[in-house]
């Protein structure tokens, strides 16, 4: 698999994989620990989803000014391994149980992300611009992105393991452990990098950094400010008066309106030759917001879901197999004081203090009665982040048949580009939403709990998306973008995919407002669909200007 590719593609690969074991094993028990009501903080579905969805947004929102200072100050080594290092700082103070500790924790994940993500996406392409390499771009982005989704598989059963035997403490701190591995395998590539990971410095015309921040960051900062403290109507379901749901949200859709004008003034500043693969970059970035809107909601609703409306129950072989991995919870079917949850799972609190009543737990609630235990006797069930191995588990399965396809597409002239590529991916993630539908009335909205293999079916669909699409915007990235903004335009994408988490988040909040579930992914299939039609829309021009530029 590495003959034909760069010699520094092994080491940034295996960096990446444990990068992102350590912040997918985060993520997969972010939001199980926030709604924990004995060992974690007792949250709502809408305040771990609001939480969740500012998290993961501010993750990718940072690349935006870690590109830019690695292309100007930096250089890409430099900062992928501060960013590596903050990352590691932040997963190890997320096992210190403290709600003050946790945000600043989730601070230092979020500005060394901002230092991580862009620049090491950024130095593979570096060397795919080379003659010899240039035409195995794509399939070199998809390998790497394997090695995103490695990380993401083994991860969860890690943190699944160190959750039942110690607590969520020491899962998070396996995080990173994970991380520090990561950046020690990267620093063990240097001698194959040569000047790939050299600064670009400022360019003539270039903005100065001191009006980046004067112009971009302060504006942002007083724009999120504004945010907060503005208030819309109130009402039932919108008591604090928040314009978009809640407080965080309002703060972070204002602190990226100059963020964005920041981005579209870099198309009418640029060269005449400049203009058109910046605006192509720009368009892309627009549609895309919204396949990470539905897609990210696998670390909220879908991880609700695979908690509360799965059949998780093992029993013969795979309970033995489960309970020697450490990878099973125990449940006794006996009454006991429990926290009270209504009909559609939605946890009841007093006065801000859960309440409490006598009853079975509640993975029982929606089991049906016919397979009901008797009385006191024991059941054994998968760990519920366990099904984030899901989706990166088909990554590693498809990603070798996707690379394969193009491959043989490629061999005969007849492989598309890559923005028909990413049009695609939107139509083929749409249909994987409608394997939800199916469930929700399977599962008689709730009242049921319904088989893994949906979410499997589900997950398996959206991947095959995920692959058309994902890999193929890093790649359309380096491909498009003027050398001397590349890592900022990478922090472009970023910047979409920042935007697409926090509407997860506000998506994922809504969850207990729709009696009808179904209604909930009704709402998601219609945002892919209208992403669809806007992408092969544009997909016409944008052909031409890759074209025009002698890519494909």
């Amino acid at each position: 698999m590495w003959k034909s590719h760069p010699k520094a593609l092994p080491y940034l690969f295996l960096s990446e994989m444990w990068e992102r074991f350590g912040y997918y094993l985060m993520i997969g028990i972010f939001t199980l620990y926030l709604k924990d009501v004995e060992a974690g903080f007792a949250m709502t579905e809408k305040e771990a989803s609001d939480l969740y969805g500012t998290f993961i947004a501010l993750v990718f929102l940072t690349p935006f000014i870690g590109g830019l200072v690695a292309d100007r100050y930096l250089g890409y080594k430099k900062s992928i391994v501060m960013g590596g290092i903050m990352m590691g700082a932040g997963y190890m103070m997320m096992g210190i149980h403290s709600l003050p500790m946790l945000y600043v924790a989730m601070t230092l994940v979020i500005v060394g992300n901002g230092f991580f993500k862009p620049n090491i996406s950024t130095l593979l392409g570096n060397f795919y611009n080379e003659e010899k390499y240039i035409a195995k771009k794509d399939e070199g982005y998809n390998i790497f992105y394997m090695g995103i989704n490695v990380g993401a598989f083994i991860c969860n059963f890690f943190g699944a393991a160190l959750k039942i035997l110690f607590g969520w403490q020491e899962a998070f701190m396996a995080a990173g452990v994970g991380m520090f591995i990561g950046v020690i395998i990267f620093l063990m590539g240097t001698k194959h990098y040569g000047d790939k990971t050299d600064k670009k410095g400022v360019q003539e015309g270039d903005m100065p950094f001191y009006k980046i921040v004067l112009y971009i960051l302060v504006p942002s900062v007083i724009f999120g400010i504004i945010g907060w403290f503005l208030k819309g109507i109130a009402s039932d379901t919108n008591i604090d008066c928040a314009i978009f749901g809640s407080d965080s949200t309002d703060a972070f859709i204002f602190a990226c309106i100059p963020v964005v004008y920041f981005y579209g003034s870099l198309y009418f500043k640029a060269k005449a030759e400049e203009k058109r693969p910046i605006g192509a970059l720009l368009s892309i970035f627009a549609v895309v917001i919204l396949f990470w809107a539905v897609f990210k909601l696998n670390g909220s609703a879908l991880n609700n879901w695979g908690d509360k409306y799965t059949d998780r129950e093992l029993t013969g072989t795979s309970q033995q197999i489960g309970s020697k991995l450490v990878l099973t919870d125990t449940l006794t079917y006996k009454k006991d004081s429990v926290a009270l949850y209504d009909s559609a799972f939605r946890i009841q609190k007093k006065n801000g203090e859960v309440i409490k009543t006598v009853d079975y737990p509640l993975y029982f609630r929606n089991v049906a009665k016919d397979k009901l235990p008797t009385e006191e006797s024991k059941i054994y069930t998968w760990s519920a982040n366990l099904s984030q191995s899901i989706n990166p588990g088909w990554v590693i399965l498809l990603t070798p048949l996707v690379v394969a396809f193009f491959t043989y597409l490629r061999s005969r002239k007849k492989e598309p580009s890559t923005p028909t590529k990413i049009a695609f991916g939107l139509l083929i993630s749409a249909l994987s939403v409608l394997v939800m539908v199916a469930a929700v009335h399977i599962g008689n909205n709730g009242t049921e709990k319904v088989s893994v293999w949906w979410l499997v079916a589900n997950y398996g669909i959206i991947t095959i998306g995920e692959l058309f699409l994902s890999p193929m915007g890093l790649s359309i990235v380096s491909k498009l973008s003027p050398k001397n903004i590349t890592a900022l335009m990478m922090g472009g994408w970023f910047l979409s995919t920042s935007i697409g988490n926090k509407l997860s988040g506000v998506l994922a909040s809504m969850w207990d407002t729709y009696d009808d579930k179904a209604d909930f992914f009704w709402v998601n299939f219609g945002l892919l669909i209208f992403a669809t039609v806007l992408m092969f829309a544009l997909v016409k021009n944008l052909n031409k200007v890759m074209k025009d530029h002698g890519i494909n």
